[in-house]
């Protein structure tokens, strides 16, 4: 103990330095708006490394599961191809034909950290500004819904995951068409609620739930879960709906992370009619 205090005595200047630049650096990220966005920025960046490097290990062990999800998506992709169809001979076909101009854009990437049990959950991808990404773009799983980019570094982003309380998208029940609001209030990763869907409306257990699209952040009909249970407590004007949520949120995978092209337009449109 007397040596490691000789040694700590002998190099106190260093010591000293070192404390008083962590301060000034310190010291000027609190002071400086630009300077705190820049340090935030760079940790995002060092801590999605650590975690890109911790997932490039332990991915191995479920490439299994990734490589049936890859092959039930090129299934589907090629159930679209011009070869799976053969010509109608001897019928008549009445053909509605209208232009198309595409909407949204996807971007693959992977989920290499995530949480699940906290009261608020987020997840790391290894995409960022570098490759597009920005804040409010939709990240979508093999299933369904996943969550929301919520801040982005230049190699990494973060996102807000559906098992957040404070976050809430719009959702259909598919069957019916009527509308309601995804919540995370179960405290359960492979459950949630819809709400706001009046009692009138008749929702079964079984029925699908999807999005509505229209925020700017997911394309509508994306799957987000079953209904499992529908109650109704008395007193209250709405359904009290619990679902099974389509996607896992407890694993890491490959995710489509969803550029809205007329978000820009939308944003706008509704400022507009905010300010009136």
């Amino acid at each position: 103990m007397r040596d490691l205090f000789r040694f700590l005595y002998r190099i106190r200047n260093t010591l000293l330095f070192l404390l008083l630049m962590g301060l000034s650096i310190a010291w000027s990220i609190a002071g400086n708006e630009h300077h705190k966005a820049e340090a935030l920025g760079s940790a995002s960046d060092i801590v999605g490394r650590i975690y890109g490097w911790r997932h490039a290990i332990t991915s191995y062990t479920d490439l299994k599961r990734i490589n049936e999800e890859l092959a039930r998506e090129n299934a589907r992709l090629k159930d679209l191809e011009r070869h799976a169809y053969v010509p109608m001979a001897e019928r008549w076909v009445r053909v509605n034909d209208t232009l198309y101009e595409q909407r949204f854009t996807y971007l693959t990437a992977h989920v290499v950290n995530g949480t699940f049990h906290r009261q608020r959950n987020t997840l790391t991808l290894d995409k960022g500004s570098l490759a597009g990404i920005a804040p409010d773009m939709g990240v979508i799983g093999a299933d369904g819904i996943v969550g929301v980019v919520t801040g982005v570094g230049r190699h990494f982003s973060v996102a807000l995951s559906v098992l957040d309380p404070d976050w809430n998208t719009s959702v259909i029940v598919k069957r019916t068409g009527h509308r309601g609001l995804l919540a995370w209030d179960t405290g359960e990763p492979r459950t949630a609620s819809v709400v706001d869907i009046a009692k009138h409306a008749p929702v079964l257990a079984g029925d699908t739930i999807v999005t509505r699209g229209e925020d700017g952040i997911f394309p509508s009909g994306v799957p987000v879960g079953v209904v499992t249970e529908v109650t109704d407590a008395p007193g209250s004007n709405y359904h009290t709906i619990t679902i099974r949520l389509s996607e896992d949120l407890t694993r890491n995978g490959p995710v489509q992370i969803v550029r809205d092209l007329f978000r820009s337009e939308l944003d706008t449109l509704t400022h507009v009619t905010m300010d009136q």
